[in-house]
């Protein structure tokens, strides 16, 4: 990786579009090279740790008390288990429905309780569907939403630490009651440190912007 003092015009034009570089600590770039990084989807790594600073907003809570909970049809039983399971953990708990086994569409439940998420109303977001992956899709069509489907602890650990998810996905078919509740205490334990991860917060939030 290329690092840089001081980042004139020139230099972030012979730069190659969508890499990175770093900028020492107190280094400088000129107003008509940050247009050209931009254009060229350059991403900056600032040495001196602003770049951890502006990520630090995106950094899901640490401590969860509250949690955005809904399920389709099919992961109605777990959703009912897994919010008994919370409130024995003396979390507040949001549930979004379904509340009974007529059919419903997994898209509008996860966009529920990610749309919950994302305006800050609960900590966390848990979505139940048959196998965890439409609504983890629904999900992260939210801005600010990283929605992980996770069917061991390890990548429930790994999507909070490396990933920062703020909303966790099951699917019904494919973990049992006690393998849900294992998953989810996983990933509720696990906040999110480490700078080098926090910092790649903000080059998912560039990609996300991009996108609108």
């Amino acid at each position: 990786m290329k690092r840089f003092s001081f980042i004139t015009e020139i230099d972030a034009r012979v730069l190659e579009p969508d890499s990175t570089v770093e900028l020492e600590a107190g280094g400088h770039i000129t107003p008509l090279a940050q247009d050209t990084l931009r254009e060229r989807r350059v991403t900056v790594v600032y040495l001196d740790g602003r770049d951890v600073e502006a990520a630090a907003s995106l950094v899901p809570a640490a401590r969860i008390s509250t949690v955005a909970v809904g399920s389709d049809h099919g992961g109605l039983a777990l959703k009912q288990a897994l919010v008994a399971h919370l409130r024995a953990r003396g979390m507040a708990v949001l549930d979004l429905g379904t509340h009974t086994a007529a059919p419903v569409d997994y898209p509008d439940i996860a966009a529920a309780v990610a749309r919950t998420v994302a305006k800050k109303d609960a900590d966390a977001g848990l979505v139940i569907d048959g196998a965890g992956i439409g609504s983890a899709m629904a999900a992260n069509k939210v801005p600010g939403i990283r929605a992980a489907m996770c069917p061991t602890p390890t990548i429930a650990r790994y999507s909070r630490e490396h990933n920062g998810a703020n909303v966790i996905t099951l699917g019904a078919t494919l973990v049992s009651e006690d393998e849900a509740k294992v998953i989810l205490d996983a990933w509720l334990a696990t906040p999110m440190t480490e700078p080098r991860y926090i910092r790649r917060l903000a080059k998912l939030a560039a990609i996300e912007r991009d996108r609108r």
